[in-house]
């Protein structure tokens, strides 16, 4: 892996054609397209090898077990007055959950300027925006920037005691059909947690449910608005390492990672040797079963 993001020269007198300095620009989106934070191999950060998720163990995927708890409402692009009737439908939800304590209404945007990403969600219940938060990310796609909006909208709104209706408003709903992709993709790190915190939130009562709204920005309907301006209100400049971002978290993770490894294999018998006992206690060598 860190060859193949490594693009200075080989010092190899054999030519290695799958540097990415030599593959066609075809082939150099394919491999950033799957390559989260190529931008950031100066920080020694490699993603680390992690199992599947439990959330997307056969039998337990979350659409089988409580597809009747969530819900999508699109915009009707075939309407003679699509803008008008989107504005009218969510004018009309916010009537009706607005007063109720048991409904939380979460509103989230994301926006990414100078290879900084702001992530937003507006958490409102009887009336009131109980809670704010702004996430910053660098060298992350716009879809992860919106997703994590999502992750912290559901986090907060689940934490809000007697909740029993969530509702997500966003721009992004492609990024929330994501959490129900039972394939696998590169934000199933932040899928696997939206997963785990909304069965939670089903197991606890039989009546729990979740809906997702979709608002486009060229609506400017007024409560996502506020979120989108203050998405893009906010200027960050990038200092390496901060502890209040991913990156660092990341670095942090691959670093004690580094050193419990070289703990391990310091004071191992194996050391300098193969990871794995290819003899036993007699020396007879290990079948394989």
């Amino acid at each position: 892996m860190k060859n193949l993001l490594d693009d200075s020269p080989s010092r190899l007198k054999s030519h290695n054609s799958h540097n990415i300095g030599s593959l066609t620009n075809h082939q150099r989106s394919l491999t950033k397209g799957h390559l989260i934070d190529s931008c950031i191999k100066s920080y020694e950060i490699f993603p680390s090898f992690s199992s599947l998720d439990p959330e997307f163990f056969p039998g337990r995927c979350i659409i089988d077990n409580f597809s009747n708890h969530f819900s999508f409402n699109l915009v009707n692009k075939k309407d003679k007055d699509p803008i008008k009737t989107c504005t009218q439908e969510l004018d009309e939800m916010v009537l009706q959950n607005s007063l109720s304590s048991y409904s939380a209404i979460a509103i989230t945007d994301a926006s990414i300027k100078n290879n900084i990403a702001t992530s937003i969600s507006h958490i409102h219940s009887v009336n009131q925006l109980l809670i704010k938060s702004v996430h910053h990310a660098s060298f992350v796609t716009t879809t992860e920037a919106e997703l994590f909006a999502i992750r912290c909208g559901i986090n907060q709104a689940c934490s809000i005691n007697n909740v029993s209706k969530i509702i997500i408003v966003t721009d992004s709903i492609h990024a929330a059909k994501k959490i129900f992709d039972c394939e696998v993709h590169p934000l199933q790190i932040h899928t696997a947690v939206i997963l785990d915190e909304l069965r939670k939130f089903f197991n606890s009562n039989e009546s729990n449910v979740i809906e997702f709204w979709e608002c486009p920005s060229k609506l400017k309907w007024r409560f996502h608005y506020d979120a989108n301006k203050d998405s893009k209100f906010f200027s960050v400049t990038s200092l390496y390492p901060s502890k209040v971002s991913w990156d660092y978290c990341k670095k942090y993770d691959c670093d004690e990672m580094t050193k419990l490894w070289k703990m391990t294999f310091q004071a191992s018998d194996g050391r300098g040797k193969y990871f794995l006992d290819l003899l036993d206690n007699n020396l007879n060598t290990i079948e394989p079963h």
